[in-house]
């Protein structure tokens, strides 16, 4: 079932792990995160990440999508978040590290003001780790995430 995967197969599985998030508008957080990328049998891998608030376990963030092989040797990760946004990236996956470029996100008329965001995701045998940068409102391109999960089960 991997193997139209080619070399994303690696990322394939569940992982979970903890992250920190800060941005000059709000106040700094500790979160728990789940991820999961699940094979189709095609050269894709369905995508979603849920978050919880590490203190009080409340549910905080979600978003899937999905990571694909192009025919042009790119990585591409599409993503919708249901608080009115779309993004779509591009990057080489090397080393087992894609460093996506800066994607203008697609907003709906009502989502907030988000202008560009950029993702680096890392996987290093059993550890992933991510990180993510906003601009939004009035704010530049800051760092607003870091994360780091373990590989809980394989697909």
């Amino acid at each position: 079932m991997l193997a139209p995967l080619g070399d994303l197969a690696e990322f394939a599985g569940r992982w979970v792990g903890v992250g920190e998030g800060h941005y000059p508008t709000i106040d700094s957080f500790s979160y728990r995160e789940e991820i999961e990328f699940s094979p189709s049998g095609k050269p894709f891998l369905a995508y979603r990440s849920r978050t919880w608030n590490a203190v009080t376990g409340q549910p905080m963030h979600t978003e899937c999508g999905y990571l694909r092989q192009t025919a042009s040797g790119f990585t591409e990760l599409l993503v919708s978040q249901p608080i009115g946004l779309g993004e779509i990236y591009r990057a080489r996956l090397e080393d087992g590290s894609l460093d996506f470029e800066t994607a203008t996100p697609t907003r709906s008329p009502e989502a907030k003001p988000v202008h560009e965001i950029r993702r680096r995701v890392v996987r290093r045998g059993d550890l992933l780790t991510y990180d993510m940068w906003m601009a939004h409102a009035e704010t530049p391109l800051t760092h607003h995430l870091h994360a780091e999960l373990r590989r809980a089960t394989a697909s």
